[in-house]
């Protein structure tokens, strides 16, 4: 049996008078101000940009009667407060590349960092060791192959472990931020769940043909 509609969505995406939305979108707004609020400065640092980008994200939720909100499906597979975080940030991310243009060189190597630092801790190094590592050029060939290996890998999680590898990783939040945005009840249930992911991304490596990360 499909899962149903959280209440305040599904009071916003039912009401047809236009007092009425106005009310439901209020009571929407304030229940997930802050988990909004927090995915928008989960891709800036900069007080003001993170605003700019929670109004946008409003805006854009609201767009076309809530058109956005409209393609959730409660398939019981993620929670709904999972897959706001995702589309907010893929607002936010769209703002931005919209303001100041596509992902550049510097940020591509910022990506590949942190699928580094990912291969990394698979490699069984703990969670707060995280270092960049240069990349001898010979090894280039390797290395994109772990790569590879690993985003087939990552693909198959679930969509809140994805977000939760994507925030720690490539974000970069420091535990206590990703629990609020995730709303964990701690940072032990976001250390606990990012262990449990690393040994399953081990496994699965290991499946594949990968006995050592390392290039």
């Amino acid at each position: 049996m499909a899962a149903a509609l959280p209440f305040a969505l599904s009071r916003l995406l039912a009401t047809p008078d236009t007092n009425a939305q106005d009310e439901a979108w209020a009571a929407f707004v304030a229940e997930h101000s802050r988990l909004l609020l927090n995915a928008a400065r989960s891709v800036t640092s900069d007080h003001d940009a993170a605003m700019d980008c929670y109004t946008y994200i409003l805006e854009q939720l609201r767009e076309d009667g809530c058109r956005r909100l409209r393609a959730f499906v409660p398939d019981g597979r993620s929670r709904f407060t999972t897959w706001l975080v995702v589309v907010a940030r893929r607002l936010c991310v769209d703002q931005r590349r919209r303001r100041y243009g596509r992902v550049r060189n510097d940020d591509s190597a910022s990506a590949m960092a942190a699928r580094r630092r990912l291969l990394d801790l698979v490699g069984e190094k703990d969670p707060d060791e995280i270092a960049s590592i240069d990349v001898d050029p010979q090894q280039s060939l390797r290395v994109d192959e772990l790569h590879h290996v690993l985003e087939a890998a990552v693909a198959r999680l679930a969509p809140a472990d994805r977000v939760l590898l994507r925030l720690r990783f490539e974000d970069e939040l420091p535990a206590r931020e990703i629990a609020a945005v995730l709303r964990l009840p701690t940072v032990f249930h976001v250390y606990r769940r990012l262990n449990a992911l690393l040994k399953e991304l081990r496994v699965t490596l290991r499946n594949r043909g990968v006995e050592d990360p390392e290039p």
